[in-house]
Order: structure tokens, then sequence, then C-alpha cells
């Protein structure tokens, strides 16, 4: 038994063609934030707010991964990773959202994709990981449909342009991009809204919906579409019945106003329910969920903890100042589960359930990838703690898929150290230290043991190709 009392995950067998992978983001290691015709987006503007960002830190630098990719690309290949997570910044494309394009802009993630390829390394290409440009903001963000819109002319630009990425996901995280965003205030814009974040959350999932049709249309031979979501299970913080709902609120926020347009073509029957008081739904128009719900070739999975909710009463007693995220719910720790360096709960047993439970509620799901699932802790470069996270996560997917689930593959987050949102560059979850003054990379004890994780496995090639 483990020290929270749990049966130990049994390690099975992976398909041969299991891929491994790492994971970034553009906003989050790639810096030059003017270089080249490079437009802001909202996290430049998110991190100009005093207090928004810890220390007052920006992505201004991060890793200077857009000067420094191919010293990356050699720790990539050192790695023996199959696969190569990244996304593409929609300002570097579009500095004004829409309209003229960069060309400079496109020419880096050319020549990027060019690079993995000549290494054997699949690209798995995300179209937004959350840096909207600020100009599309400013004309109301993705609280309005002509974002979606735009986000779908953005999409086939960069498809048009990138050949060679058999793998393409269209957003990374709606959840953090419409309630940590623009109802908690935490990301950016940074906003504390009920109906507007609601309204972005939905027209995130529009986004995604026109933009697979859009590339649906000029799709090549072997490209696969998908959409990856963050999902953490709603656990009842004890068996009391208001604990209960408390947790079935906070699974809707978190992770079934996401999966059930998306994958069941229909809204959550409990929607109207908690947020009726704050939000009438009219930016829902008739053929939206047709549009969202379009046939997906494979669904991203991020996983990083379980949720343990309690009732609570709301912050704000008036439903008209309410925001989405204000929904009569707390998070408590659970005694046992050991915590990594950010607080956050160890606990794979999660993943497992969060796996599972997909492919019971979703009959017809698609081929899951764990597109993100990593440790955060501390500049240490011997980090025993996240060897054990990866372990332990690892062999949760071990034991889902021999559980029957069809998961085709894993990712770490994250290759590097990197500029972690609003909490700076103090959490780190890198397999490879970043010095930020020197911009020296440093391999972790993670790093070689993911490295010879991969070299164990039985298939002789674990580069991704498109089935």
């Amino acid at each position: 038994m483990t020290a929270t009392g749990e049966r130990p995950m049994e390690v099975g067998a992976l398909p041969q063609e299991f891929v491994w992978g790492v994971a970034t983001s553009a906003y989050q290691i790639e810096g030059a934030v003017t270089a080249d015709g490079r437009g802001p987006s909202i996290w430049d503007a998110f991190c100009r707010v005093p207090g928004a960002v810890a220390a007052g830190e920006t992505g201004e630098h991060a890793c200077d991964h857009y000067h420094r990719w191919p010293e990356d690309m050699a720790l990539l290949a050192g790695l023996g990773a199959g696969a190569y997570r990244f996304s593409v910044a929609w300002p570097r494309v579009f500095p004004e959202g829409t309209g003229r394009v960069n060309q400079r802009g496109l020419d880096f993630y050319r020549r990027l994709v060019e690079a993995l390829n000549a290494r054997g390394v699949t690209p798995f290409l995300t179209l937004y990981h959350w840096d909207l440009p600020q100009a599309l903001e400013e004309r109301g963000g993705w609280r309005v449909r002509d974002t979606a819109e735009h986000f779908a002319d953005y999409a086939a630009t960069v498809h048009e342009a990138l050949d060679g990425v058999p793998y393409w996901i269209t957003l990374n995280e709606p959840y953090c991009s419409s309630i940590t965003g623009y109802a908690e205030g935490r990301h950016a814009p940074g906003a504390r809204e009920g109906h507007g974040a609601l309204a972005a959350a939905h027209h995130l999932l529009l986004g995604h919906g026109l933009a697979t049709a859009r590339l649906r249309e000029r799709t090549r031979e072997g490209e696969q579409i998908g959409v990856t979501l963050n999902m953490s299970p709603a656990v009842p913080a004890s068996p009391s019945a208001e604990d209960v709902a408390a947790a079935r609120r906070m699974d809707l926020m978190v992770n079934r106003q996401f999966t059930e347009p998306l994958l069941g073509a229909v809204y959550p029957a409990d929607a109207d329910e908690v947020y009726g008081e704050i939000s009438d739904f009219s930016f829902r128009r008739e053929g939206d969920l047709e549009i969202i719900s379009a046939p997906l070739d494979f669904l991203g999975v991020n996983y990083y903890y379980p949720i343990h909710a309690a009732a609570a009463p709301y912050g704000q007693p008036d439903p008209a100042l309410r925001s989405a995220y204000d929904i009569g719910v707390r998070t408590v720790a659970p005694d046992g589960p050991p915590v990594s360096g950010l607080g956050w709960r160890v606990e794979p047993r999660g993943l497992y359930d969060t796996l599972t439970g997909l492919a019971g509620r979703f009959p017809g799901l698609p081929p899951i990838f764990i597109t993100e699932n990593g440790y955060g802790g501390g500049g240490e470069l011997d980090d025993t703690g996240r060897v054990s996270y990866l372990e332990q996560h690892v062999a949760a997917t071990r034991e889902a898929v021999a559980a029957g689930v069809d998961v085709r593959g894993y990712f770490c987050w994250s290759l590097l150290d990197n500029f972690e949102w609003a909490r700076g560059y103090a959490a780190r979850f890198g397999l490879v230290h970043v010095d930020y003054a020197t911009q020296a990379r440093t391999p972790k004890a993670s790093y070689r043991w993911y490295r010879d994780l991969i070299a164990a496995q039985p298939s002789s090639s674990h580069s991704a190709s498109a089935r």
C-alpha cells in the first residue's frame, strides 16, 4: 500500500508505437517579444500590471528560444523524444490579430518544423496557447464572436504556411483562457466577469470548431486535428450532500462545460442552475454545437492534480457582481498525499480516473494523448521529486491503457524551465535547468531519467507517424 492507502499502480505494457514527447509553449520560452515584427499579446499587457505576476517578471526574454532554438533542438535530440509539442504565437503571425501577415514570424516556425523533421521528431503544433493579440482583446477578446472567426483565419494561414506537421492542436486549456483569465483574473487579461467569462469559454470552443472546419478543407495526407483540455477530477471533500454538490459544480466549471459540447454535442444540463443568475447565455447560437462538436482525430489531456472541493459561501452575494469563478466552492488539501514544490498534491490516481472516466462517459472517444503532465519545483538539478512524480504518472498511464483506454502518447511538461505565467520564473517544471541570467541550459536528473525511460521502450522508432 502507498502512504495514502491506495494500491500501487501496476506497470503494464504500452503499445509499441506509443509516443514519448515533451511540450513547451511560445510565450513561456521564446522571449523576443518585439523581434521581427511580432505584435503585443495580452500577456505582454498583463505583465505590465503591477502585482499581476510574481516579482514583476515578464516573458520579454524568457528562455530566448527564438534565438537559441538550435541549442534546444539538440537537447531534444539528446533526450531521444519522438515528438515535440510547441505552440505558434498568434501575434508573431498577425501582429494586429488579423489583416497583415508577418512572414518573418511564419518563417521562424517553418525553420523549427524543418529542424524537427530532419531529426526524426514529430511536430505537434498548438495554434493557441493563451497569447491572444492585444489588438483583439481591445476589441472584446474572447468575449466576442469575431475573435473565434479571426482565430479560424489565423489557423488557416498557419496551416497553409507550414507543411510537415502531422498533428494540429487548436486550443490549449480553454478553461484557463476563459475562467482563469476572464473570471478569476489570475491570468491575462485579468478580468473578473460572469457573463463575459462564460461567453469567452463558448467562443473559444466555437473558434476550435471553426478552425477545425477550415483545416479539414485543406488537410494534407496523414494530418490529424485535435484539441487539448486540462482536466482535474473534482472530488467531494466529505460525503456530505453540500460537498458532493460543490464538487459537481466544480466539475462543471473545470471539466464538463468543455467536454460536453466538444465530445457530446450538448451543453451541460446543470449550467443554467449554476450560472443562470449571471448569464442568459445569449452568446449561444443555433448551429454552434454542431460546429463545436465536429469529430476529432485525437483528444489532448493535460493533467496535474485532482481538485478536492467543499461547499463555501459565495464570495459576492449579489449575482449581478459575481464572476463565473464564484460558484460557492472552496478547494481543500487532503491529508496524506505528498505535495510538489508548488504545493500541488501528487495524486497519480487522478490521472487514471480522468482517462477511464472519459472513456466511460463518451462512447467513440477519439484516441488520447497526454499532452502535459509535470512537476513544479525549485531550481535543483537533482530533482528526485520530479522523477518520482513522472514515474508514478507514467505508471498510472500504463494502468489506464491496461484498462482499455486508447492512450497513444505521453508528453512531459516541460523540456525547459520557463516563464510560468503569473508565478514568474521561480516555479520550474523543466527537465532542463535554465539560468535566466546567462541562458545556460543544464540537464537535470529528470532529463536523464526520461531519456533512459524512452530508450528502454521496445519500439525501434519513437516518432509519431500519423495513424
